[in-house]
């Protein structure tokens, strides 16, 4: 029985420093580009776009698809980068189990 609490405290505290962290990550950004810079794209740590800054050059109406395409990259990107950041923080507290929880993390 002594375990278990044991076990139940410590569950606690990994969750209290979860929720820290998570807060943490709202704050915190990433940056990713596409296109050499044309477009850039910043992204919280909860994966959540803040801004998006496209250069002049790039807006050509003929070719809005290649906009279109630089627009995703960079996005895809900063996603990514977004998620790593948060994956490698919460495993600080998890022990590397982040993964392992179904990726809620």
């Amino acid at each position: 029985m002594k375990d278990m609490m044991g076990l139940m405290k410590q569950a606690k505290q990994m969750q209290s420093k979860m929720a820290k962290i998570q807060e943490e990550l709202a704050e915190r950004t990433v940056e990713a580009t596409a296109g050499g810079g044309a477009v850039k794209v910043i992204a919280t740590g909860k994966q959540e776009i803040v801004e998006i800054t496209i250069s002049p050059e790039v807006v050509d109406s003929d070719d809005v698809e290649m906009l279109q395409d630089l627009v995703t990259a960079a996005v895809n990107e900063a996603l990514r980068a977004a998620a790593d950041m948060a994956q490698k923080e919460m495993a600080k507290v998890t022990g590397g189990l982040g993964g392992g929880l179904g990726g809620l993390f």
